[in-house]
């Protein structure tokens, strides 16, 4: 196993990266009037998570980092709901919804295992 040196090494942060990405890829279909609505929030909330994870690595502390991770799970979780709304819209491809709900969902699992693994026993 290879020794954690940066949030860049962590697996979680590189698969929530590529997310990011993909919501770009996905939302560059959507109609020109949502640019500032739906296509915005979801862009921001898929950049939140990687970004939130980041930032509770470099925090320093053990508690820090659960925090941010659980503000990514929750920037997570708004993803999901909006590529949800997109597809009852009609925006974007249904397999590239599906594709980044998919990985959403591992991201999802990732988060809750590295906070159960992170939080002290009740």
């Amino acid at each position: 196993m290879s020794e954690i040196k940066s949030y860049r090494d962590l697996h979680i942060w590189q698969k929530a990266m590529e997310v990011a990405r993909l919501v770009y890829d996905y939302t560059r279909t959507f109609p020109s009037d949502e640019r500032f609505g739906l296509t915005s929030q979801l862009r921001r909330s898929a950049v939140s998570v990687p970004s939130n994870i980041a930032e509770g690595r470099g925090r320093g502390t053990t508690a820090d980092y659960v925090r941010f991770l659980r503000i990514a799970r929750g920037s997570l979780f708004e993803s999901q709901t909006q590529i949800e709304l997109s597809q009852m819209l009609g925006f974007g491809q249904s397999a590239q919804a599906n594709e980044l709900l998919t990985r959403s969902n591992e991201i999802e699992r990732m988060i809750n295992s590295l906070i159960n693994k992170m939080s002290p026993p009740p």
